[in-house]
Formats: C-alpha cells, structure tokens, sequence
C-alpha cells in the first residue's frame, strides 16, 4: 500500500511508465536551477537530477540503478519529467509509456 506524500511545497507532479511512479521536485521555490526525480514516496531513490535549468544548458545526472536503463527510455524519462516540471500538461499517448499526473500546490 501507497502512503500519501507529505505536503512539499517544491513538488511540481508526477508521472509514471505504467511500472513506477515518479515525482518531481524543483530545487528551489524561486528560479530552480534543477530538479529532481525519484520514486514517489521513495526520496532516497533518486532517478535523475536535470540541472542547468537557468543557463539552458541542461545536463542529465541518472541515479545508480537507472542508468542502465535503454536510451529511449531514459529520453522518455527526462523529457516527460521537465514537461512535469513546466507544468505543461500531457496526455498519454501510444509512444509514450506512461501517464502524467499533476498538484495543485
């Protein structure tokens, strides 16, 4: 069973490939220069950090265990993550191996 997450206020979604849900965090309330993702109600288990947010310069740093996950996925994964955390919304698709859920605060 699921435990709800505490309420954080740098939660910007979450999202899941249909095996694992996800949820993203900004750094920082004002002008995050990065977040992350990790298993949701799992912190310590980090899937990526994407930072260079503010220079452009994006940079993708994946956590033990997930970098040997394919390229396709990966790229899945991070771009579906930062969609999550510009808040655009997006609708599942048959490409797209997973679903995206969004908070309100």
């Amino acid at each position: 069973m699921k435990t709800a997450e505490p309420s954080d206020p740098l939660l910007r979604g979450r999202f899941t490939d249909g095996y694992t849900d996800f949820s993203v965090r900004a750094s920082s309330a004002d002008a995050p220069d990065s977040f992350q993702v990790y298993v949701s109600n799992n912190h310590a288990d980090l899937v990526l950090i994407v930072s260079g947010l503010i220079s452009g310069h994006r940079h993708a740093t994946w956590g033990d265990g997930w970098r040997a996950y394919t390229p396709e996925w990966k790229a899945w994964a991070e771009d579906t993550a930062f969609r999550v955390f510009s808040g655009v919304r997006v609708e599942p698709a048959s490409k797209q191996p997973g679903s995206v859920r969004f908070c309100d605060g």
